[in-house]
């Protein structure tokens, strides 16, 4: 069956466009019961966060991940398990996940995946580019260019993969949608350091904002919404491991000054997974439904400081 008439033929639920800019009383505009989301680095996480917030108030879920360490990375990607402990917690709230391994660096894999999900659920309303990879510890030399590519080519390239391989679906339903990019506070605020990956992972995250400018105005008429959200740090795989308890207690003994600029205004150090799957709920809700090409701090006022 041909995407364009699996489309057609799925429910008649309306995501935000000009037909309905309002909701009937008592019901609340943040339902997103019968809609379909993909959602990328879903296995832990930010991701998982999304996936599980997204099903608690009705969206289905397609849902992918690596799965398997990225060698020039100092800490361990996600797992298999993980990914199927995901899967679990989205049924546990009523709803059904397709959850599949794949890399967003390699297009035709993510395709692939995303095309099991879509043939499952025929309807896609939601896209969430989430993977993404960082190291803010030095590397050789010789690695600094390996390294700069492999957090290029998942935290931009990557998030450029998931709108090109998802984006048909979500236009050819034609009732509009969202998309939301995983950018950082670091892509409104860089750093000083003279690491690869973290001048990599700055560059990867600002880009995102200009990838989101260009796909708002460009798909604004078709009622789809793209925005970016900025996290300060959050706990995850990501920040909670060996290499980043080190940087943050050199930080803490006056030491690694990159590490030390990295503080929220608001007296919290980090924030929780479902902290920013809260606020990306309301991004691809219909209470949202007039916000596009925003680039939204969840970033405990980091950006102030």
């Amino acid at each position: 069956m041909s995407l364009l008439r699996r489309s057609r033929s799925s429910g008649a639920h309306s995501a935000c466009g000009m037909t309905r800019c309002s909701s009937p009383k008592g019901i609340s505009l943040t339902d997103l019961e019968g809609r379909v989301a993909f959602i990328t680095g879903v296995a832990r996480g930010q991701g998982r966060a999304h996936a599980v917030k997204l099903a608690s108030l009705g969206a289905d879920i397609i849902g992918v991940d690596i799965c398997k360490d990225i060698d020039s990375m100092d800490y361990p990607n996600a797992s298999r398990e993980d990914l199927e402990e995901t899967v679990r917690l989205v049924e546990a709230e009523g709803r059904r996940m397709v959850g599949r391994v794949a890399d967003v660096r390699d297009r035709a894999g993510l395709a692939a995946a995303f095309q099991e999900g879509f043939a499952e659920f025929g309807r896609l309303d939601i896209i969430i580019a989430n993977a993404g990879i960082v190291r803010l510890t030095p590397c050789a030399e010789e690695e600094r260019e390996t390294l700069w590519r492999d957090i290029i080519d998942t935290n931009l390239t990557g998030a450029w993969n998931t709108v090109e391989v998802a984006l048909p679906a979500l236009r050819v339903g034609g009732r509009g949608g969202s998309i939301v990019l995983t950018s950082s506070s670091a892509g409104l605020k860089g750093t000083a350091s003279d690491q690869a990956g973290s001048q990599a992972y700055t560059a990867a995250k600002r880009g995102l904002v200009g990838l989101m400018q260009t796909l708002a105005s460009q798909y604004a008429p078709e009622w789809i919404r793209v925005n970016t959200i900025h996290p300060t740090g959050v706990v995850s795989g990501m920040t909670m491991n060996a290499t980043m308890e080190k940087l943050f207690a050199a930080a803490a003994a006056g030491e690694g000054a990159g590490m030390a600029t990295m503080q929220n205004a608001l007296p919290i150090p980090i924030l929780q997974s479902e902290d920013i799957a809260n606020s990306v709920a309301w991004l691809v809700s219909d209470e949202a439904k007039f916000v596009t090409g925003i680039a939204l701090p969840l970033d405990a006022g980091f950006n102030v400081r």
